[in-house]
């Protein structure tokens, strides 16, 4: 599964081979939740915008503008939420099958106990990217 999307005139491809890393939540680890999942998801939601952002720390696999000693380094940035039950991922709220639900909703019909927020992330110069799963409070 691979997903496409156009930033400042340029086009990203993200598939498998491009994640150079997946964190999951060291503390409550998601299982059944995987860099195939997450690219499933964004591929079939609605709106996924990514946003620009600048960080202070370089990208690991292409070290752009390190030589240049530049202060900031740009990356390209998407949120969404995961929900859990028993450790065990269930649904999330960019897919389809969310519409209309909520996670009291869900929490309260007894489908999901725990929220995550996932954030891809994404080399603004070579493209690699990294998925990370965070447990949050909805």
């Amino acid at each position: 599964m691979e997903y496409k999307f156009n930033c400042d005139g340029r086009e990203y491809v993200l598939d498998s081979e491009k994640c150079s890393e997946f964190f999951n939540d060291e503390e409550k680890e998601v299982s059944g939740f995987s860099v195939e999942e997450a690219m499933r998801l964004v591929s079939e939601a609605e709106d996924v915008e990514f946003a620009k952002e600048y960080y202070q720390e370089a990208c690991p696999d292409c070290m752009a503008g390190v030589k240049e000693k530049q202060k900031f380094f740009a990356f390209y940035e998407y949120h969404f939420y995961i929900f859990t039950k028993d450790g065990k991922y269930v649904i999330s709220d960019i897919d389809k099958e969310y519409k209309g639900n909520s996670f009291n909703k869900l929490s309260r019909a007894g489908e999901v106990d725990d929220s995550y927020i996932v954030s891809i992330i994404v080399c603004a110069e070579c493209g690699e990217y990294i998925v990370q799963v965070e447990n949050c409070e909805v």
